[in-house]
């Protein structure tokens, strides 16, 4: 899908920002299950927050508003900042990112943001033609 060169509607920047945020903490809730961690809303922000304020600081770098259902190049920044600022913050916090960790982030957070932008794009398309 190419980016018109018009104001991408709220309705769409809402969305993007709501689905990356609900689908950041998924992850690091379903991580959490997966060790047998404690599912408390503590627990979880606790293994989000690192992901959530890479999140926040890839949205403003990345300019993800004015394209927020744009997958490249949007999308794919987004998804590697989010990333790799999650890594780097989980390290200077003192918590691990080891390999197997980090290569499960990197395709879980990608299919995440990636994958509801793709499903994004294929409703706006089709909401367009009717």
């Amino acid at each position: 899908m190419t980016q018109s060169k018009t104001t991408p509607r709220p309705p769409h920047v809402f969305y993007a920002a709501a689905a990356d945020l609900v689908l950041v903490v998924i992850f690091a809730a379903s991580g959490r299950s997966s060790h047998s961690e404690a599912l408390t809303a503590g627990g979880v922000f606790l293994t989000a927050w690192p992901f959530l304020v890479a999140l926040a600081l890839g949205w403003l770098v990345c300019r993800t508003w004015k394209a927020p259902l744009i997958i490249w190049p949007q999308g794919v920044c987004l998804w590697l900042i989010t990333v790799a600022g999650g890594m780097a913050l989980r390290i200077v916090s003192g918590r691990t990112a080891e390999l197997p960790f980090v290569i499960v982030a990197t395709v879980v957070v990608g299919l995440f943001l990636l994958g509801h932008r793709a499903v994004g794009q294929l409703i706006v398309k089709r909401s367009s033609r009717a």
